[in-house]
């Protein structure tokens, strides 16, 4: 049984999924238009164009590198076009990056950092997640 949220906390959710794409205007006619994602205005960071869709309470973002030599640059370079991550929304972010510690999953971000939406935000190393790159973003 998942633990429940203790009451006045929110509990962990799906925050948004980060997409590398080499074109973000290339997708805008799928997600908005067919899909009826709406827009979600974001602040552009780390080196990439960043656009947002509404899917329910979570977010897809579009990420495009905005010069070489990138994050998301050098991921599609690698690996090309696809899922970059997956973010989370929690309560308690110094308390989950302690329990991820505790428990062997090495934090990128040793410490919280403000994020594309100004939020705090650390990321886990794929190491130590199953290979998938982890957000963690406080609400």
């Amino acid at each position: 049984m998942p633990n429940q949220p203790r009451p006045g906390n929110r509990g962990t959710t799906i925050a948004h999924i980060g997409l590398a794409v080499r074109d973000n205007a290339a997708l805008r006619p799928l997600l908005r238009d067919i899909l009826g994602l709406g827009d979600v205005p974001l602040t552009d960071s780390d080196g990439a164009r960043i656009a947002g869709y509404a899917a329910g309470d979570a977010l897809v973002e579009l990420l495009e590198p905005a010069v070489d030599g990138t994050p998301i640059a050098k991921f599609i370079e690698k690996r090309g076009p696809g899922i970059h991550h997956l973010c989370l929304a929690v309560d308690d972010l110094d308390n989950v990056l302690a329990r991820c510690r505790a428990a062997g999953i090495t934090p990128i971000d040793q410490e919280p950092r403000r994020g594309a939406e100004g939020k705090r935000v650390a990321f886990l190393h794929p190491k130590t997640t199953g290979g998938i790159l982890i957000e963690l973003s406080e609400y």
